[in-house]
């Protein structure tokens, strides 16, 4: 038996929040909040990487969802895959400047767009009913006290 999930995977990267969204569906963002001393990946390169492991142990409620090895094999791969207006990194340094943080507010509105009131909604019903594993909720992981990017969330 063989499935196909077919879906259109977007990961927005600005400077100031990264959005994963699936079929225009947001199920992950992380806000730029280096103010707060919360690292933010803004000034390297970017790889997007994909694999598929068995993490029954400690990413599924602490082993209590388990993988149906019965589905396998299990097969990812991308197709059309498209970085656009990407910064380039080459020699040790990106294409993008300060500038182009500050370009023409009304063609470039979309750089620091959050999500509106409706997105938001779809990420946490995305959130509680698929999240299986939430570092910011893992006290066994943090016994000394959360990140501090957790109290904002």
């Amino acid at each position: 038996m063989v499935f196909f999930i077919v879906a259109n995977i977007l990961l927005l990267c600005l400077f100031s929040f990264f959005r994963f969204s699936v079929d225009g569906i947001p199920i992950r963002k992380f806000k730029n909040l280096e103010s707060i001393g919360v690292p933010f990946p803004k000034n390297q390169p970017m790889r997007i990487y994909s694999s598929l492991w068995n993490a029954d142990d400690w990413a599924t409620r602490g082993g209590l969802v388990k993988t149906d090895w019965s589905k396998a094999p299990f097969t990812a791969s991308y197709r059309n895959f498209n970085a656009i207006n990407a910064c380039v990194w080459s020699s040790g340094a990106s294409s993008c400047t300060s500038s182009r943080k500050s370009a023409t507010p009304t063609r470039n509105a979309w750089l620091s767009q959050e999500l509106d009131s409706s997105s938001e909604g779809r990420l946490k019903w995305v959130q509680k009913n698929y999240m299986i594993y939430n570092y910011c909720a893992d006290a066994k992981r943090f016994p000394q006290g959360f990140p501090p990017e957790c109290k904002l969330s």
